[in-house]
């Protein structure tokens, strides 16, 4: 019996809303728009960020200085000034003052606008400078790198700019008409669109070769014509015997070819792959332009899953056996299990060994770590060999507003236009404007606003139509379309939905609309708007019936986005580590996720049958979230390092990604994680390893990693086979046999160090290679609360294409079962920053 498998698109379509800001800083002259020939650059400095100096303080016992200010942590550290007895500074404050000493002594009298300071994960800064003074930071003995920045733009379906792609990878790679070309992503889901223009190839009118090694078919049917693939689309297939043979395949609405009756398929693959500025238009607005990770790259689809019933896993791994045929470079699956895989341990899987063999086959392979968060070990992505990935917010937001006629304004959520000026208009529920004939005003449908043949077209005329928004839509019972629909034909001014007092958690993308409008989001604004509609009510004193309607309001339209600086962060429903070595929640020594990527509120090509968002059907663009939609991005971003180091192992393309990571959001601050479903801002904290990986993905820095940590398939073999009681399961799966070994997960060259039990001591080794120019390297860390530490060799010199072994001692120094972090890092005198993450669970000073 197969297992039933999900799609990791987050079903309700979930957003969260800040109100951010940003000072700005000048530094050299006063702040203003950047002049022609700067740019911003992110300064790295060499001197540890507060986080690691207060893991050594703590990791020695020392207690905290107190420091004013105000900073998070209060960790401070003693300065002796150079007259005078030794005083107190906040270690926080003493780098920022460190940060605007550089600057000032090697810019003096030029002009510069320092931007933000880093100094709580990374120590550096934003500053805008020209190329020339970037070239004099980076000669500084004090910075260790200075990395081209990216500028925001309102015109762009925004992941590639928030990634810095157009000015940062793409540029590397020679332009968006270049990145990613010769490399085949090959994508495991519910199919294509192949008539969308992000898939297209005769916008193309250069040279565009269907790559060579590529071995694909396209398949043809009487929905997937001949000539549905292109050198764009290069491949695509379907698998779906196991579904048919259980009869749950429904010929009518999954389609048995390529094609895309879901839409989940088409916007998975536009993200990784798809075409370069294609104008974003639905309900008739324009949202930008949209572009894939890898523009130039090239896609082969492999359907397994459908809209009807998900998928099987036999059917997974056909797919996933005929894309490493057809010598795809990338695999990207945005679907996981339904249930924690059984047996002796959850590697020990159809999927997972099926991708061991590809990873075999140096194909690099990528999945979404679920969206069962934010509960400890709800990661359903398991194997070291594969490249798991989380969900983070990005810094792009779409919120409109009702301002009430007792003037409190509520936010709301909605892709529509604001009402005309600043005129108010009368506010009217459905259930309040039904014909006399209506047999029931408490029906549910009548106040969703499902059906206008109920509601009183005189009494709605000019007025804005309130409708509730229950559970019904939710599970595609009711839809906003239909509601609009009610609207649009009584002749509302426009439409309010509040979210229904027993629909308790639920928070929802912004829903395209034609015609002015918002979804109020939080079960606690739609009480206060009730009760302002409901106190507004004028009634008859004898009958109770209602004589006028004195509320009133007016919508502030949400067409435009506005960007904030506390992005990334990590999505409450993102799942999380440590990850589950077994059904008994066993801590596996392996990190997961890898890392997080945008996976909140993103544009993606639609399919013209999509049917798994209603609010989105017949438009040819949809915002959904979800971890389905951070993999992608990762998987296109492997392809640009695909492209410029072909020769890498998919081990190495993954170190690459996870040791560049950017630690910090978008003012400096510690990534935060969301910890609970409901009001998830009010409840984050700065994330973990066990939340984020290594970290938020850094597109151009993965393009120059400096060092990898190379893990090769016979590696992730004895892994298997360390595994108490595994050789007769390895040999099923592989058809190999165990020799003796006691591999964990942590001896696994992993760019991360990840111990489940301390017990006393362990030596834990990493091998890196140099896949840049010579290089000298100073090892630095900061080892978990609890544990000691010590690195050999401290420093290194290594020649380009070289290895170098560093060994770690690891100590218990005290008893404990929580978790604690820490990190190493590889710095080098050329600039290449290599961080890893360091995390041990339980630790045993004394065995019993």
């Amino acid at each position: 019996m197969g297992w039933a498998w999900r799609r990791e698109q987050w079903a309700v379509a979930w957003l969260s809303v800040a109100v951010l800001g940003l000072a700005l800083v000048g530094g050299g002259g006063a702040a203003g728009a950047i002049e022609e020939g700067m740019a911003v650059y992110i300064v790295t400095m060499k001197q540890a960020p507060v986080f690691h100096k207060r893991l050594d303080l703590e990791r020695f016992g020392s207690s905290r200085v107190a420091g004013g200010g105000g900073d998070t942590p209060s960790t401070s550290i003693l300065i002796k000034p150079r007259h005078g007895p030794a005083q107190p500074m906040n270690y926080g404050s003493y780098l920022v003052r460190l940060q605007n000493s550089l600057l000032k002594r090697t810019l003096r009298g030029e002009h510069y606008i320092k931007l933000y300071s880093y100094r709580y994960l990374i120590n550096g800064f934003a500053v805008v400078i020209t190329p020339q003074q970037a070239e004099k930071l980076s000669r500084r003995k004090e910075v260790a790198n200075v990395m081209l920045d990216f500028s925001v733009r309102t015109a762009t379906t925004h992941t590639p700019e928030f990634l810095g792609l157009p000015q940062g990878a793409w540029v590397q790679e020679g332009g968006p008409q270049c990145a990613g070309q010769g490399v085949v992503v090959g994508l495991i889901d519910t199919g294509i669109d192949p008539t969308h223009p992000s898939f297209a190839d005769d916008l193309i009118t250069d040279s565009y070769p269907v790559p060579a090694h590529f071995s694909g078919i396209c398949e043809v049917t009487n929905d997937f014509p001949s000539g549905s693939c292109n050198r764009k689309l290069v491949g695509a297939r379907h698998f779906a015997a196991s579904a048919i043979t259980r009869g749950v395949f429904n010929a009518s609405q999954d389609h048995a070819s390529p094609s895309d009756s879901d839409g989940h398929g088409t916007h998975t693959a536009s993200i990784a792959a798809g075409n370069h500025g294609i104008p974003v238009v639905v309900a008739g607005h324009h949202f930008g332009d949209a572009s894939g990770m890898a523009p130039r790259a090239h896609i082969a689809v492999y359907k397994a899953l459908y809209k009807s019933f998900g998928g099987f896993a036999a059917d997974v791994v056909a797919a996933i056996d005929q894309a490493a045929e057809d010598n795809v470079d990338i695999i990207s699956l945005s679907i996981t299990p339904n249930r924690r895989p059984p047996g002796l341990a959850t590697f020990f899987n159809p999927i997972d060994m099926a991708l061991l063999s590809a990873v075999k086959a140096g194909i690099f392979v990528v999945q979404a770590a679920g969206n069962t968060g934010p509960s400890p070990k709800s990661m359903s992505s398991y194997s070291p060999w594969i490249f798991t990935v989380g969900a983070s917010a990005h810094d792009r937001e779409y919120n409109n507003y009702v301002v009430l006629g007792n003037n409190l304004t509520i936010t709301g959520v909605g892709l529509a236009p604001g009402t005309d000026g600043d005129s108010m208009y009368t506010l009217i529920a459905a259930p309040h404007a039904l014909k006399n004939n209506t047999a029931s005003r408490t029906e549910m449908p009548l106040g969703e606003c499902q059906d206008s043949s109920h509601l009183d077209e005189d009494l709605i005329r000019g007025k804005i139509l309130v409708c509730s928004y229950s559970i019904r839509f939710v599970l595609g019972l009711s839809s906003v379309k239909l509601a609009l629909d009610t609207a649009k034909n009584v002749s509302a001014a426009g439409v309010i939905f509040y979210l229904d007092p027993f629909v308790i958690g639920f928070q929802l993308n912004p829903t395209p609309m034609n015609m002015p409008g918002l979804i109020i989001p939080s079960s606690d604004d739609s009480k206060v708007f009730l009760n302002y509609y409901n106190e507004s009510l004028v009634r008859d004193e004898t009958s109770n019936q209602i004589v006028s309607f004195g509320a009133v309001a007016k919508v502030l339209g949400g067409l435009k986005p506005n960007y904030g600086f506390s992005a990334p962060k990590v999505m409450f429903y993102s799942a999380r580590g440590p990850d589950p070595e077994d059904n008994s929640l066993t801590n596996a020594d392996i990190l997961k996720p890898n890392l997080i990527a945008p996976g909140s509120s993103i544009w993606g090509a639609w399919s013209s049958l999509g049917l798994d968002s209603a609010e989105f059907a017949g438009e040819s663009f949809a915002m959904i979230s979800g971890t389905s939609m951070a993999a992608p991005h990762v998987a296109g971003l492997a392809a640009l390092i695909k492209q410029k180091f072909p020769y890498f192992s998919p081990a190495a393309i993954g170190s690459a990604l996870s040791t560049t990571t950017t630690l910090s959001d978008r003012q400096g601050n510690p990534i935060m994680a969301q910890r609970t479903y409901g009001n998830p801002n009010s409840t984050q904290s700065p994330a973990t390893p066990f939340d984020m990986g290594n970290g938020f993905v850094n597109a151009t820095a993965a393009l120059d990693p400096g060092l990898i940590f190379d893990c090769s398939y016979d590696d992730f073999f004895s892994f298997l086979c360390g595994v108490n009681g595994s050789a007769p399961v390895v040999m099923n799966y592989t058809g190999n046999s165990c020799s003796a070994s006691t591999m964990t997960g942590a001896d696994l060259n992993l760019p991360s160090i990840t111990i489940a039990v301390l017990n006393q001591s362990r030596t834990i080794t990493r091998t890196v290679t140099n896949v840049a120019s010579d290089e000298s390297y100073t090892v630095s860390y900061s080892g978990p609360y609890g544990v000691a530490v010590s690195a050999s060799p401290a420093q290194f010199f290594i020649p380009g294409g070289q290895k170098q072994l560093v060994t770690f001692v690891v100590n218990a120094t005290m008893n404990s079962t929580s978790a604690s972090f820490g990190s190493v890092g590889f710095y080098g005198d050329k600039g290449h920053r290599v961080m890893i993450p360091f995390s041990v669970i339980s630790k045993v000073v004394h065995s019993s």
